[in-house]
């Protein structure tokens, strides 16, 4: 292990969180500073949208661990502050209070943070966005006295907020700019899909409508579409994507394009200085590109392999990508890396309760969707990480077994 006295990570978030508790179980016994500009303790944020805005869950529960685990860890927790620059030559943090901290090694996982959308009204009382626990907790408070919802963006907060907001017995408008819901995650096909299920679910989906203004005395009353028409409301939920938080990163020499560039062991391009998590653009050694993902398996698990590469005990970063979205009763899971252009291939009947979809570049299988269809995912993830080929034919067939073609 490197001679190191003081590993700062900035973002106590779930990937900071995890790094700091894998620095403690590969046995650092030195200084570890965890800042967070949130007042809260590492927690997950997948239950913000779901279990928690349906009020279904105690906000206790999303919390990675209880106060008391870092203090006895050793685990300084600093919250409610941000760090503002990084002077890498002098191997120092500074802080928004002017505090300067010295590092040996950095962390860097400060995540990303909404697009605000940026129209007349945008600001009034009654426009909510939702990234952090603050923000699930007071779009929950407001929608106990709300009935009409509009929901901007049908990506896939949006969706699941739209999910979450019917399954409550409001009614929901969603408006997306684009011609199907999660269009450039999951390509037209299976968008289509998707909008037939928000619409059987009974949202009123309005797509190809983009959003010019919100209107109100003092707070949200209506959105105004590009279309002209005029969407009665209680409250807005704006999701239109996210951006990674590097602004304070200006000045350092670090590069930076589209989050903190790193390679498979997530280095950055300063020596001792680390990023993972939501903020970092990392180099894959198996698919050969960069990638910067923006879901939980990928913020937990690279902040579990930065931390191993911080002491020298790296390996490189090469996940199966994977995510997963609760929408009404449906689970949908995608495994893999492909871009919404690649041929879209089914398994069976297309049944949107029941779907499986595969994504193939040049007849190569690149990635697997799948709604309600947990053991085929699961055999088509260890598909991907072995490499083995597999034929359109063998795809389409429900006859053959996946699971038995996926080594263990």
């Amino acid at each position: 292990m490197p001679d190191l006295n003081t590993i700062i990570i900035i973002g106590a978030s779930l990937t900071g969180g995890r790094a700091a508790e894998t620095l403690r179980q590969e046995g650092f016994a030195g200084r570890i500073v965890l800042i967070g500009a949130e007042p809260e303790r590492p927690y997950e944020r997948p239950p913000l949208s779901k279990d928690v805005l349906r009020g279904e869950a105690p906000a206790e529960k999303v919390y990675l661990r209880p106060p008391s685990y870092y203090d006895e860890q050793r685990i300084e927790l600093r919250l409610s502050i941000r760090a503002v620059a990084l002077h890498p030559g002098e191997h120092v943090v500074e802080l928004a209070n002017g505090e300067r901290l010295a590092y040996d090694r950095l962390l860097i996982a400060t995540g990303a943070s909404p697009r605000r959308l940026a129209i007349p009204g945008a600001d009034l009382a009654g426009v909510h966005y939702l990234r952090t626990l603050g923000d699930a907790l007071a779009l929950r408070a407001e929608l106990a006295g709300a009935q009409r919802v509009v929901v901007i963006g049908a990506g896939f907060i949006g969706a699941e907020v739209a999910a979450s907001c019917r399954m409550l017995g409001r009614e929901v408008t969603v408006l997306e700019v684009l011609s199907v819901p999660l269009q450039r995650a999951l390509g037209d096909r299976v968008g289509e899909i998707y909008a037939a299920i928000h619409r059987d679910h009974g949202v009123d989906l309005r797509l190809g409508e983009g959003v010019t203004a919100i209107r109100g005395a003092g707070r949200a009353e209506e959105v105004v579409t590009a279309s002209g028409q005029r969407i009665p409301c209680d409250l807005v939920v704006i999701g239109v994507g996210v951006h990674p938080e590097v602004d304070w990163l200006e000045g350092s020499g670090l590069a930076v394009q589209n989050g903190v560039v790193v390679d498979e062991l997530c280095r950055t391009s300063i020596p001792d200085v680390y990023a993972a998590g939501d903020v970092a653009n990392w180099w894959h050694p198996v698919l050969g590109e960069r990638l910067r993902v923006e879901h939980w398996d990928n913020a937990q698990n690279q902040g579990i392999a930065a931390a191993k590469s911080m002491l020298g005990k790296g390996e490189p970063y090469a996940p199966v990508p994977y995510f997963w979205s609760d929408q009404y009763d449906l689970t949908l899971q995608y495994v893999g890396h492909a871009s919404g252009s690649d041929e879209v291939v089914f398994r069976g009947p297309v049944e949107p309760t029941r779907l499986l979809a595969f994504y193939l570049r040049d007849g190569q299988l690149r990635a697997c969707l799948g709604i309600n269809r947990l053991r085929e995912v699961s055999a088509v993830r260890r598909l991907l990480r072995s490499g083995i080929s597999v034929s359109r034919e063998q795809l389409q067939d429900e006859a053959v077994d996946l699971r038995k073609l996926a080594p263990r």
